[in-house]
């Protein structure tokens, strides 16, 4: 892919650059959207159960552990594949103790 249709990806879906993950709270399904980079190859990804309860007062965080357990040991295969995978970007994202999109601005 070439800079511009970069660029132009980047400016489509309104993120501030490639590897950074955005919140989508108008998109139906997904919650957070990331133009993933990994060497040569881009690929955008769309991830997150919309209106999830992941790291939240609201969620106790013994419950929260619990969940975030239950997360981990399903998607293990599909986050080990690492950034080209929407499991590894919900996983540093969503389930993250301190979530990785506040690093990220």
């Amino acid at each position: 892919m070439t800079r511009d249709a970069v660029r132009n990806m980047l400016k489509r879906y309104g993120l501030s650059g490639v590897n950074k993950a955005k919140r989508t709270p108008d998109h139906p399904k997904k919650s957070h959207v990331v133009l993933a980079k990994e060497g040569d190859k881009l690929k955008l990804i769309r991830f997150g159960e919309q209106g999830a309860d992941t790291v939240t007062e609201s969620n106790p965080s013994g419950a929260r552990k619990k969940k975030q357990d239950s997360f981990k040991a399903r998607h293990a295969k599909n986050i080990a594949k690492g950034k080209m995978s929407a499991a590894w970007w919900a996983n540093s994202v969503k389930w993250a103790l301190v979530p990785f999109v506040f690093l990220l601005q």
